[in-house]
């Protein structure tokens, strides 16, 4: 599988993908934002971080850079994009994907263990795990405060565009479980076809065996399944 993470000034998860991928024998590109080669990949991640140091609005610099037309064009062919934490929040701004990530619900900076509880077992991200299965995999954001409006709410939810809702430990989603105020607990969201996923929580911060969690290793499994059928 060939992976190209993208390195916005200001990313600083970018590392952390590529190794997760590389120590796996996967092919590993990592991409300037000023490049317009996406080095002919499967997989595009856009990480986390603070690009351009989240000056305006998170994500609302970072979608203008020469990359991103490209990182479009391919999402729009099928190309499989995952947006994680800065990632999600430019996906929203460029309009791969709807609704827009607010202040947290504490105005405050969040980074702590979280369970997200798995919603549509059926995108490339997530084939072949079940439907209800509890992730411990952490979170490290302000601006994880998922909004959309009503009509765009019921769109997500009708068409199961809702991959991860925040819950806890026994994978019930309620109020006191969600860490950011999110709108219907929504840890993370799928476009229409379902090759494009925006997430906050990080899976590349829990895939390895040194860790506490390792559950961010059954979502790159389930991409590694998709592309080995």
């Amino acid at each position: 599988m060939k992976v190209s993470v993208i390195t916005f000034p200001g990313s600083n998860c970018d590392h952390d993908a590529m190794e997760v991928f590389a120590e796996r024998q996967h092919k590993v590109s990592n991409v300037w934002h000023k490049d317009s080669d996406l080095q002919s990949p499967d997989l595009v991640i856009l990480p986390g971080g603070f690009s351009y140091g989240d000056y305006l609005r998170c994500g609302s610099i970072a979608k203008f850079s020469p990359i991103m037309s490209e990182v479009s064009r391919f999402a729009e062919k099928g190309g499989l994009v995952l947006g994680i934490c800065n990632g999600f929040q430019i996906l929203t701004e460029c309009g791969l994907l709807p609704g827009t990530l607010m202040m947290n619900k504490t105005l405050q900076f969040i980074c702590q263990r979280q369970f997200i509880r798995l919603e549509n077992a059926f995108t490339p991200f997530t084939a072949g795990l079940p439907k209800g299965m509890v992730l411990d995999i952490p979170i490290a954001h302000k601006e994880g405060n998922f909004f959309i409006d009503e009509d765009g709410l019921k769109a997500l939810q009708d068409k199961d565009r809702i991959v991860f809702r925040y819950c806890d430990k026994d994978g019930n989603v309620t109020s006191e479980a969600n860490p950011n105020g999110a709108l219907d607990n929504i840890a993370g969201i799928c476009n229409d076809k379902g090759n494009v996923l925006g997430m906050m929580p990080h899976p590349e911060r829990a895939a390895s065996e040194h860790l506490v969690s390792q559950d961010g290793l059954n979502i790159i499994r389930a991409i590694e399944g998709y592309f080995s059928i």
